[in-house]
């Protein structure tokens, strides 16, 4: 598969990904763990949940493509310690889901978000444990990107290089421990120890899916 060297590029494939239909569903169910799939697809759980939103931030480092995840910090709460997305929920006084998810990027990474630049939105994911209903959006980064964390809600920020999540052998079975449960065996993407598993990977997973769709005409 050819490489994307730049943003100008990946705003070019982008825009071919998102004029496709989006993949939905189907890949969000192909990786979720067994426990949740039939929760995740329940609509009348859907109509009552907690509307957020999340980011998927591309940006050039080292003359290469990221994505920026964040981990959690410990907590006596059910996404304690996980890796995610920025992102959170809605408040009123934001005008849209998309500056939902601007705004948490704004206050947990400390991002300037007039440099990013919209390219598209993701399906709808409802995340079962946390009564979310998530907005995925991707972004690009116009610039050198350089993060804040905010300490309260970041534990650490971890970049990963978009190629990797390109590999066969970026998704691998785990077990998790998972409050409330003795474990929980679903597939994740593990980098360097890092295991994004969940509702993150299965947003991923969508992304993944519909990129590989698009053959690069450029």
């Amino acid at each position: 598969m050819k490489k994307i060297l730049n943003l100008n590029e990946l705003q070019k494939h982008l825009k071919l990904c998102f004029n496709n239909d989006l993949p939905g569903m189907d890949a969000h169910m192909s990786i979720a763990p067994v426990r949740r799939k039939a929760e995740i697809r329940d609509v009348e759980l859907q109509k009552k949940a907690v509307k957020s939103s999340v980011l998927i931030l591309f940006y050039e480092k080292e003359n290469e493509l990221y994505l920026v995840f964040i981990r959690r910090p410990k907590y006596n709460g059910i996404h304690s310690g996980q890796i995610s997305f920025p992102g959170g929920r809605w408040e009123t006084t934001d005008k849209s889901l998309y500056h939902t998810a601007l705004r948490e990027s704004r206050e947990e990474i400390g991002i300037n978000t007039h440099k990013v630049k919209f390219a598209g939105k993701l399906t709808d994911l409802y995340i079962p444990p946390s009564n979310y209903l998530v907005s995925p959006y991707v972004g690009i980064f116009d610039g050198e990107c350089q993060f804040e964390p905010e300490p309260l809600e970041v534990a650490e920020i971890i970049e990963v290089p978009f190629g990797f999540f390109l590999e066969a052998s970026s998704l691998e079975d785990v077990d998790i421990k998972v409050r409330g449960m003795e474990s929980l065996s679903t597939p994740a993407f593990v980098f360097k120890e890092n295991i994004i598993w969940g509702a993150t990977a299965m947003i991923l997973n969508e992304f993944i899916v519909l990129w590989k769709s698009v053959k690069y005409e450029f």
